[in-house]
Formats: structure tokens, C-alpha cells, sequence
């Protein structure tokens, strides 16, 4: 009598660390920890500083919030199984906590991609048309990108469950990253995964792949704009408002296409190496944005300077 694919699906899966680094847990523990610590704090202060300081009240800032949310979600979505595995040795997750785990990783990522794309156009907005700025992004328009940005996350990953949920599992249980995410759970799948193949395919260049060639072509607009910019000085300040988001853009997507191309090419690379370039893409960009932009930015140095004063008062 046939086995039912519900046969072939593990009741767990197994979690790793940083494979090949002997006595990691021993300082990734502690520095895991101390990196979610920052993420939030930085990402939360990002929120409160934009809500109730009224110099921040701009659609630059609006935007950085969005985004602030989105990595605060990533990285919840991430946390429970990061920290189990390196702070408490527990490295078991269940099929189906994996399962939504992956949707919630790839959701927000994907949202945390298309703000980055609608960030370009602001600033693309705010250097070549500025007098129309604040008229074409009003708090209306700026709410529905956001929305935007999240319902297409949610409509392209919903299937993500449902192609693995459907599939026998033989190759092991054992995972590459301490967290669940389509590449790596769907290489321990036999029978028919050149639907997920195809899928995930479509995915990246559907979401992260239009998203960056838009930037990118957003940023050829805006270099053409500050060129007719008549004084060196002009363009100085007008490129200046670029180089935060132009640095989160690279941190963001340079580490998820070196990930996305070793998955394909899993058989020549180094499990340490995928594993630390997985890590560095859905840790760091979370909490370098809110450094990045308090470094960079007058404005929230400004804010934040102002809100410390108060609360010592």
C-alpha cells in the first residue's frame, strides 16, 4: 500500500551554526544576542524619533520607518531559533514552525527590498523634481507603497509552504543555517522540486531582481540630475542625501546574490562560507540601517540629541 508524502516529511528538522568553527557558541552566543539588542533598539528609536519629532515629519523619513519595521520583523522572524541554537544548544526546529518560519524570512525581506526601491524614488523625487515632491509623495501615496511593498512579499511567498509542504523528504534533516529558509530546506527534498526550483527562480527575479535593477536605474537618473547642478557645492549636498541608502542597497543585496548563487552552485561551496554570507545577509542590514542613517543624517542626530535632553529633564 503507498506511503503518503506525509510519511517522507521529518517531524523536525536540525538547526546549525557556523559549521567548521570550533567553540563558536562560546562567543556567537553572546555576539548574536548583542547584535539583535542593537537591531532593536536602533530600529525602535528610528520609529519613535520619526513619530514624535516634527523635523522628521518628511517622506524620506516616513520611508526610513517602513523600512525600520520591516527589519524589526525580520528579525523576530529569525530570533527564537537563532538563539536557541546558539545560547541554549537546541537545535530542533518542527516541520511545520519551519515551514512558516521561511514565509515570514522571505516576506519581509522582499518588503525590506521594495522600500529600498521606493527610497530610490525618493530621492530621485526629492534631487530631479523638487518643487513636485512633497505634492507627488503625500502621506497617501507613501502609506500605499508601503502596503504595496508588504502584500507583494505576502503574494509571492504564500506559495513557499505550500510547494514544500506537498513534497517527500530523503536527503537528511539537517539544515545549513540556524534558521529555515526555501533554498536549504527544499535541497533535503526528493521527487519533483523543479517547480520549487522554477519558483524561487521566478521569486528572486520578480521581487529582489526588479527591485535592484529599478534602483539602479533610479541612481543613473538622479547622477544625470545633480550633473546640471550649476555649483560643485550643489551637487556635494545633493549626493550626500544618496550615500546612506546607497551604502544599505549594497550591504543589502550583495550578501543575498552571493547566497542565492551558491545555493545553485551547492556542490563547490564551502558550508562555513554559505553560512556566514546567510548570516551577514539577514543580520547586518537590520542593524547597520538605523547607524548608517544616524551617522549620516543631520537631521536625526539632530532629533536624537533634542529627545535625549528631554528625557534627562
Amino acid at each position: 500500500m503507498p506511503q503518503s508524502n506525509a510519511t517522507f516529511q521529518p517531524a523536525v528538522f536540525i538547526l546549525t551554526g557556523l559549521r567548521g568553527l570550533g567553540g563558536a557558541r562560546l562567543w556567537l552566543g553572546p555576539l548574536f544576542s548583542l547584535m539583535y539588542i542593537t537591531t532593536m533598539v536602533g530600529n525602535f528609536i528610528v520609529l519613535y524619533l520619526v513619530k514624535n519629532e516634527r523635523s522628521l515629519q518628511e517622506p524620506q523619513y516616513f520611508f526610513l520607518s517602513m523600512l525600520a519595521g520591516a527589519d524589526i520583523m525580520l528579525s523576530v522572524s529569525t530570533l527564537l531559533s537563532v538563539l536557541k541554537v546558539f545560547i541554549l544548544g537546541l537545535c530542533e526546529i518542527a516541520f511545520n514552525d519551519c515551514l512558516s518560519q521561511l514565509f515570514f524570512i522571505h516576506t519581509f525581506s522582499s518588503m525590506g527590498s521594495g522600500i529600498l526601491l521606493a527610497m530610490a524614488f525618493d530621492r530621485y523625487m526629492a534631487i530631479s523634481h523638487p518643487l513636485q515632491y512633497t505634492s507627488i509623495l503625500t502621506d497617501s501615496c507613501i502609506t500605499k507603497m508601503g502596503l504595496i511593498a508588504l502584500m507583494r512579499g505576502v503574494a509571492l511567498m504564500i506559495p513557499l509552504p505550500i510547494l514544500l509542504k506537498r513534497l517527500p523528504f530523503c536527503k537528511g534533516q539537517t539544515l545549513s543555517y540556524s534558521y529555515c529558509i526555501h533554498p536549504d530546506v527544499m535541497k533535503l527534498a526528493c521527487g519533483q522540486v523543479k517547480i520549487n526550483i522554477l519558483y524561487g527562480m521566478v521569486l528572486v527575479i520578480c521581487s529582489f531582481g526588479f527591485d535592484f535593477l529599478f534602483i539602479v536605474i533610479s541612481y543613473v537618473m538622479i547622477f544625470q540630475a545633480v550633473l546640471n547642478i550649476a555649483s560643485r557645492e550643489g551637487q556635494m549636498k545633493a549626493l550626500n542625501t544618496c550615500f546612506s541608502h546607497i551604502f544599505i542597497v549594497l550591504i543589502y543585496y550583495g550578501p543575498h546574490l552571493a547566497v542565492t548563487v551558491m545555493h545553485r552552485i551547492t556542490h563547490r561551496s564551502s558550508p562555513l562560507t554559505l553560512a556566514v554570507l546567510g548570516n551577514i545577509y539577514l543580520f547586518m542590514p537590520p542593524m547597520l540601517n538605523p547607524i548608517v542613517y544616524s551617522l549620516k543624517t543631520k537631521q536625526i542626530r539632530e532629533a536624537l540629541r533634542k529627545s535625549l535632553k528631554i528625557q534627562r529633564k
